[in-house]
C-alpha cells in the first residue's frame, strides 16, 4: 500500500527519464492495466473479476525521482514523530490509545479553512520535502 509513496526513489524499479529537465521515473501501479496484463509483482491476478474482466484499481505515469530510500524514510519518520507531537502522543501506542478512550478528536475543514491554513500571502515559495 506504499508504492506510489515509496515510487521514484532509487531502489524501486523502473526506468529513469528526462522531460522538461526534470528526472522522472516510469511508475506502475500494482492495480494498473500495465501490471494485470504483464502479470508480474506481488499478485495482480486479485484485480481479475472471477470471469477474467480486468478491473483498473492503480495507475501507470510518472514521478520525479525523490533519490535513494535512505534519505526518504528518515524524513518519513520524522513527519510522523511531528505529527505525534502535534496531537500530544509520545508514541503511537500513545497515539492509538488516545483515538480509542476519545482523548485524540478529529475536526473537519472546510475548503476555505484548509487554503487558510495553506502558504499564502507571499508572492512565490518553494517547497521542498528534504
Amino acid at each position: 500500500m506504499m508504492g506510489g509513496l515509496l515510487a521514484g526513489t532509487s531502489e524501486t524499479p523502473g526506468e529513469y527519464f528526462f522531460h522538461e529537465g526534470l528526472r522522472l521515473k516510469k511508475y506502475r501501479g500494482m492495480g494498473s492495466l500495465d501490471a494485470m496484463e504483464q502479470k508480474s509483482g506481488s499478485g495482480p491476478e486479485r484485480y481479475l473479476m472471477s470471469v477474467g474482466i480486468k478491473v483498473a484499481q492503480g495507475v501507470s505515469g510518472s514521478v520525479v525521482d525523490k533519490g535513494s530510500i535512505h534519505k526518504f524514510v528518515p524524513y518519513l519518520i520524522n513527519g510522523i514523530r511531528y505529527g505525534l507531537q502535534d496531537v500530544g502522543a509520545q508514541s503511537i501506542e500513545k497515539f492509538q490509545a488516545y483515538a480509542l478512550d476519545g482523548t485524540l478528536r478529529f475536526e473537519r475543514r472546510s475548503p476555505a479553512a484548509q487554503y487558510e491554513g495553506g502558504v499564502h500571502g507571499l508572492h512565490s515559495y518553494e517547497k521542498r520535502l528534504f
